[in-house]
């Protein structure tokens, strides 16, 4: 399968500003649910989602927790800088940087960068009764980020520092300040691991009562976890998709998960735009091992360039026995996968997710999931029917077109 030589000026939609939703509504299941099935279009309430999902099959979640990134620092002058963390560098692996007591470095945007010019930035904290002094030291600039080590005087938990100052990092397009409503409604109910820099949004419309709906009507629940990066945010700006550079993300799944993705080949719902690449790039690093191949990530444009023939089965029993062989019960990789029209979905057969923005790599995963322009039918019917979009808006259970 050839890389995709698509212009992206065919995936763009007019988005009025009013039809972004600035804020979560009262109630997280009250969103309103387009479903797309076949080619027709129906429209539902979220909650109805549990009348939607056959008996026995498989639900999968991105359990991924956000952190409060955007960390606010002043200079002397009175000049605000602020920090958002973007992805660890020293020590490298998510959960241990959060772990730390005394230094950490990140790789940072710095937000009114200019008004910092030399010299360390220091904050003073109470954290738990304690005064802490927090200072931070820019190591190195680079194109669109900056290095910035972090250094504190108490023995204190990196992740109770950012919770101590931090904001949660809500998206640019909300053009609004994060608010107390953010911490919790930017979170998904089962948000478990630290470390993205965005929700995984689809799921921002469940509810405990509605996992326990579904849990009794025995449909299983397996989760991955997938960081979002910063990049999700980030626009096609090339005229030919093919040009776009892919950003890079860290994702783990349980073993106990791939056997519940075996147990039900053909009949898997994927939550989100992120577990659809955290899923179907599974397939792929089975392919990978099968291969032969050294490499245990997967790049931009593995999936059409690599074999096609390996069944579904064939890749995740070859992740198994990888597992097995090794004695571990999880996968550890990133992923900077491409889907584009012209993809061969491996794994996803249904897929619940929000609305996207124009020119942006998930319309691009949503017109391949859902076929020809199927896409464009489906979102003027959101646009004329009072949809919200983005982050906070409505939902959609997009049923895969074979």
């Amino acid at each position: 399968m050839s890389r995709p030589d698509i212009s992206i000026a065919e995936y763009t939609y007019n988005l009025p500003d009013e039809r972004i939703a600035k804020y979560p509504l009262d109630n997280r299941s009250d969103s309103k649910l387009l479903v797309f099935n076949d080619g027709n279009i129906q429209e539902l309430k979220f909650s109805d989602i549990v009348n939607e999902l056959p008996n026995n099959s498989l639900l999968t979640f991105n359990n991924t927790k956000v952190i409060q990134a955007r960390l606010p620092f002043q200079k002397v002058t009175g000049a605000n800088i602020e920090v958002f963390c973007l992805e660890p560098i020293e020590p490298v692996d998510i959960n241990l940087i959060f772990q730390t007591t005394d230094t950490c470095t990140w790789k940072c945007i710095v937000g009114n960068s200019k008004k910092w010019k030399t010299g360390p930035l220091e904050k003073k904290i109470e954290i738990n009764g304690e005064d802490v002094t927090l200072q931070i030291n820019r190591i190195s600039a680079g194109f669109d980020s900056q290095t910035i080590q972090f250094n504190w005087d108490k023995n204190i938990l990196f992740s109770d520092l950012i919770e101590a100052i931090g904001k949660i990092p809500i998206p640019p397009y909300l053009n609004r300040e994060s608010e107390e409503i953010d911490s919790t409604r930017y979170q998904t109910v089962y948000s478990n691991h630290k470390g993205s820099v965005a929700a995984p949004t689809a799921g921002l419309h469940f509810t405990p009562e509605i996992l326990e709906k579904l849990s009794d009507k025995e449909i299983d629940l397996s989760y991955v976890t997938l960081h979002v990066g910063a990049g999700t945010f980030k626009p096609v700006k090339t005229d030919n998709v093919a040009d776009h550079e892919m950003h890079i993300e860290h994702f783990f799944v349980e073993l106990d998960t791939i056997n519940n993705l075996l147990n039900h080949e053909g009949n898997i719902t994927s939550t989100g735009t992120t577990t659809v690449r955290t899923l179907e790039s599974l397939y792929w690093l089975g392919v990978k091992l099968l291969e032969g191949s050294n490499e245990f990530y997967i790049k931009q444009w593995d999936a059409y360039e690599l074999p096609q023939h390996y069944s579904f089965s064939d890749a995740l029993n070859k992740l198994k026995e990888h597992l097995e062989t090794n004695e571990r019960v999880r996968i550890e990789s990133h992923t900077g996968i491409m889907i584009a029209p012209g993809y061969q979905f491996k794994i996803v057969d249904r897929l619940i997710t929000n609305f996207h923005q124009p020119t942006s790599t998930l319309l691009l995963l949503i017109s391949a999931f859902t076929g020809g322009d199927n896409w464009k039918k489906i979102y003027d019917y959101a646009l004329s029917n009072d949809f919200r979009f983005l982050s906070y808006g409505d939902s959609s259970l997009l049923h895969r077109t074979k």
